[in-house]
């Protein structure tokens, strides 16, 4: 059986990792896994990202431009584009996001001295100069060797402009717009992968009611037109949230002009009104927002019985191409940029929110996470030429072997969480064979307070790695980028099964050698 490699890296022990709680007597917990019944695949654009003209997330976070004295890879972050190259990142969306509905294609081409200067009315009011156009986002998504998902612009331009865009980026015809991008660098067509027919067109996307949303896409998906041979999935601008009406319209009268369909959902302390801090928070914000995230099983359940109901052969995937926690602003930054930061607690979130899309593997086949770098529930922070890879970062570097793997039905015979008058599962759980063979186990213990004593109905033994620290919001800054990290971690053996002793707060993925 091959060694885990990214062992190597962990830049702390368990012993020194657990939390003074982790002395207490753990709580049983029971995990029965049934490798007779695998799941579809995990989808690897379930790991996708979302990268937004938003604050800094593009300009500093992944552009820096050629002349930068920030070590860079054609005006690219060479720190960056490693980061992400080593979480395997299948796919990421842009140009938005709000942004997108306000975005022209043609403002992002061409010479950059030449390009226009807008303002991002969404973000901030800051002036845009478009220094990252379309070649600068397709030429990224291809040097860090993820798929490109673009955002079309169904809310203020045209179903021919959305089209011209299409075709200028992947056609390969002798037409002008295809010789256009031919002067502008590019010979080759890229291949775009997925194309959203807008972005939330119930909001900042064009506030539409569902029927008129409906028509539209039918409207300009009809114009968007890539060669057949590329396989690009249509994807319509679907719900926010529990909006059960918007995907009953949509799949009523546009499924057969989509190949997806979107929603979003995003993770607050208690709601829109109150997000919360991102550090700093009690144990009842703890628990507000571990039972927010759970609620994603909810909302994919409800959207996904209702597309079944008019796709029942699962043709129409719904993709979440925006989810993540949103807390306020960090105190002292533009509260236009959505700068926050990330904690353990966000990789709780991550890991739960990737166990429920493992467990839905017949509908969810895409999801991005919000955002890529320096926005919301970000992978990486930046500062000048500084870099902080967060808590969730190094949980999506944990999670990389369940991408295109094959799930299994597991079962936790559960002790409950209780805090605030929040009532939650102690520990979840998902297992997957990944796609060299191996069977792969990640556990999740919610409570921040109490160790567990899992038992399973598994042999063999498990090595891997675990994620946890004595604070709920252990975090890294640049004054400590390594406050907190994976650190290497090992099963147990339990009335002759294999068995793990995972502390309060942790999150731990191990492989097994059955």
């Amino acid at each position: 059986m091959r060694l885990l490699t990214r062992m190597i890296g962990a830049a702390a022990t368990l012993s020194l990792a657990l939390p003074a709680a982790a002395q207490q007597i753990p709580v049983a917990v029971t995990v029965t896994v049934d490798t007779s019944k695998p799941g579809p695949r995990i989808e690897r654009d379930v790991y996708g990202q979302f990268a937004e003209h938003l604050g800094r997330g593009i300009y500093e976070g992944i552009w820096v431009g050629s002349n930068s004295r920030i070590p860079n890879t054609k005006g690219y972050r060479t720190d960056v584009v490693e980061a992400l190259r080593r979480i395997k990142v299948p796919s990421v969306r842009w140009p938005g996001g709000c942004f997108a509905d306000e975005y022209d294609w043609r403002d992002g081409i061409g010479a950059r001295a030449q390009r226009p200067t807008r303002v991002n009315t969404h973000w901030g009011g800051v002036t845009e100069d478009n220094a990252f156009g379309t070649h600068e986002f397709m030429n990224f998504a291809e040097l860090i060797g993820a798929q490109a998902y673009i955002a079309g612009n169904m809310g203020s331009m045209g179903p021919r402009e959305m089209g011209q865009w299409v075709e200028y980026m992947t056609s390969d015809s002798r037409s002008t717009l295809a010789n256009e991008r031919r002067r502008n660098g590019r010979d080759k067509p890229w291949k775009v992968a997925y194309f959203g027919v807008g972005n939330e067109s119930w909001g900042c996307g064009g506030n539409m009611r569902p029927e008129y949303s409906a028509d539209l896409h039918k409207r300009y998906s009809t114009f968007v037109k890539a060669p057949p041979e590329m396989g690009m999935k249509k994807v319509a601008s679907g719900a926010s949230v529990d909006d059960y009406a918007f995907t009953e319209m949509l799949m009523d009268r546009a499924r057969a002009q989509m190949d997806a369909v979107s929603m979003h959902h995003y993770t607050f302390t208690n709601s829109w009104e109150e997000k919360g801090n991102a550090t700093g928070f009690s144990e009842a914000d703890w628990a507000s927002v571990m039972v927010n995230a759970l609620r994603m099983d909810e909302l994919v359940t409800r959207h996904s019985a209702i597309m079944d109901k008019y796709d029942p052969e699962k043709r129409v995937g719904l993709y979440v191409d925006e989810w993540g926690t949103w807390y306020n602003p960090e105190p002292g930054s533009t509260p236009g940029f959505l700068y926050q930061q990330n904690t353990l607690r966000d990789a709780q979130v991550a890991a739960l929110t990737l166990n429920i899309f493992h467990r839905h593997t017949d509908r969810v086949k895409l999801a991005a996470i919000a955002q890529m770098v320096n926005v919301l529930q970000a992978m990486i922070l930046t500062d000048g030429a500084k870099m902080v890879l967060t808590p969730t970062y190094h949980l999506f570097d944990m999670y990389v072997p369940f991408q295109g793997a094959t799930p299994y039905a597991a079962f936790v015979t559960n002790a409950r969480y209780t805090s605030g008058g929040k009532d939650l599962p102690m520990i979840d759980t998902s297992v997957a064979r990944a796609t060299d063979g191996t069977l792969w186990m990640a556990l999740v213990n919610l409570d921040p307070n109490r160790p567990a004593r899992i038992a399973t109905n598994l042999t063999g033994t498990a090595i891997g790695r675990i994620l946890t620290a004595a604070a709920m919001d252990a975090h890294n800054s640049f004054e400590n980028p390594n406050a907190i990290a994976p650190a290497a971690y090992s099963g147990t053996v339990i009335d002759g099964k294999l068995g793990f002793d995972l502390p309060a707060k942790a999150i731990a993925m191990v492989q097994i050698a059955e």
